[in-house]
């Protein structure tokens, strides 16, 4: 299980990286301009798709996180979902499922002692 957890933190950095690496130049050039951004981001049908496809994705990974870290005792499950409001599920997904991956090591060895 460790190999999990490592992949899941990879992921979790490449799910900051990645985004931010196109994000952060945008906003050199444009600021935090809003509107621009809106406009920009629902340019056209398959820009539309994608950012609503996105917001469906959010809102069901954070009723998952909400859930499923209660169910199973995860702390500091609001770093994920902060993770997924700010970053977007690509951080949102690998940083809970890491946190999981934890929790439920934290669960064998109890059952083992």
């Amino acid at each position: 299980m460790r190999g999990l957890k490592y992949f899941y933190g990879v992921l979790s950095i490449l799910g900051i990286g990645l985004p931010y690496m196109e994000f952060i130049p945008w906003i050199s050039d444009n600021g935090f301009n809003l509107t621009l951004l809106l406009n920009e981001a629902s340019q056209n049908g398959i820009s539309a798709f994608a950012w609503l496809d996105v917001l469906v994705s959010a809102v069901v990974l954070i009723g998952f996180i909400i859930y499923e870290g209660k169910r199973i005792g995860i702390n500091y499950r609001w770093i994920p979902v902060i993770g997924t409001l700010t970053v977007g599920v690509s951080l949102g997904l690998p940083l809970f499922l890491l946190l999981r991956e934890i929790q439920m090591e934290k669960i064998k060895g109890a059952k083992r002692n």
